[in-house]
């Protein structure tokens, strides 16, 4: 009896050591947590709800055309850009494509609200979706500009006949001034084509390079914007040595500042009237002299019937 309460003895034992392993374990798991968890005895306090930002408006989407060099655009336009956004209260972009025929697109699908083009590119883009006339520039109290034609400074060329057979630049297959003036001229005056009158044609896509490819002799000739080409001659004097012109068209209405044929009633009559008051201040004629621009006015689409009447011309025989 003795000897079988001492045989129960180990098994015992591990019982009691089992309960008091389990009964340690519980305690330090609630001690561990006692230490983790902290109770607040003040008062609760409620969190203000998180406050939404309030929504910022829609931004101006402002394309330039190629006329100029993409730097040169930024340079010039870049200040007008911050006038329009701190005047109107919104941000404001500038949006610049490589062709006339990319910012019509922008402004056909809407991706752009405002947009500075070339009177060519306005003429198509009126008629085929409607784009619209908002404001035109004044520049030396005219606002009208000319095709000139233009060669290097040191060429013996004094007429467009002298250029038969030679390296032309044209601007842009949409430029009035740039393309379809002097492609007019020559049908007109019974020279042919750009493709049989020219040893060779090709585009810049900008007046800008096209002033440049003559300078440099690049090129033979090319056909250019007057008023690019005064601007940038009174920039740099070297181009006026560097270049010559030899021929000037008709003036035509000189290129608009248009909005997409959607944009709201409201924001377009905002637009034009910031940009017609611009020369009542001092802070917008600073802007307008950066553009070589006087003011911008109120023009009748009749400006542009003449540059209408030339792509007919030109349609009809092409």
């Amino acid at each position: 009896m003795e000897s079988g309460g001492w045989a129960l003895f180990p098994r015992i034992a591990r019982i009691v050591c089992g309960l008091l392993l389990a009964l340690g374990l519980a305690v330090s798991a609630c001690g561990s947590q006692a230490r983790y968890k902290r109770v607040s005895l003040q008062p609760a306090t409620r969190q203000p709800p998180a406050t939404t930002p309030a929504t910022e408006p829609p931004g101006l989407r402002v394309a330039v055309a190629a006329i100029l060099a993409p730097q040169t655009t930024a340079h010039d336009y870049d200040p007008l850009i911050a006038y329009l956004a701190k005047h109107l209260g919104r941000p404001a972009q500038l949006v610049q494509r490589a062709t006339y025929a990319e910012t019509n697109e922008l402004l056909r699908t809407g991706q752009v609200d405002l947009a500075f083009v070339c009177t060519g590119a306005y003429v198509q883009g009126h008629k085929e979706f409607g784009m619209e006339l908002l404001v035109v520039p004044e520049i030396r109290g005219k606002t009208t500009y000319q095709s000139y034609i233009i060669v290097p400074g040191n060429s013996a060329a004094q007429t467009l006949d002298d250029l038969r057979g030679r390296v032309f630049a044209y601007t842009d297959p949409m430029s009035l001034s740039g393309y379809l003036v002097p492609l007019f001229a020559l049908i007109s005056q019974g020279k042919g084509t750009a493709d049989t009158y020219f040893g060779r044609t090709l585009f810049t896509y900008s007046h800008e390079n096209s002033i440049k490819a003559v300078s440099e002799g690049w090129v033979d000739g090319a056909a250019v914007d007057s008023l690019v080409y005064d601007a940038v001659v009174a920039r740099n004097p070297n181009y006026s040595k560097a270049t010559r012109i030899i021929w000037r068209s008709e003036p035509y209405g000189a290129p608009p500042a248009v909005v997409a044929p959607g944009l709201d009633d409201a924001v377009k009559e905002q637009l034009r009237l910031l940009l017609l008051q611009m020369d009542q201040s001092d802070e917008g004629r600073q802007v307008l002299a950066l553009l070589g621009v006087d003011r911008f006015v109120q023009p009748d689409d009749s400006l542009y019937d003449s540059a209408r009447a030339l792509l007919n011309a030109v349609g009809a025989v092409r």
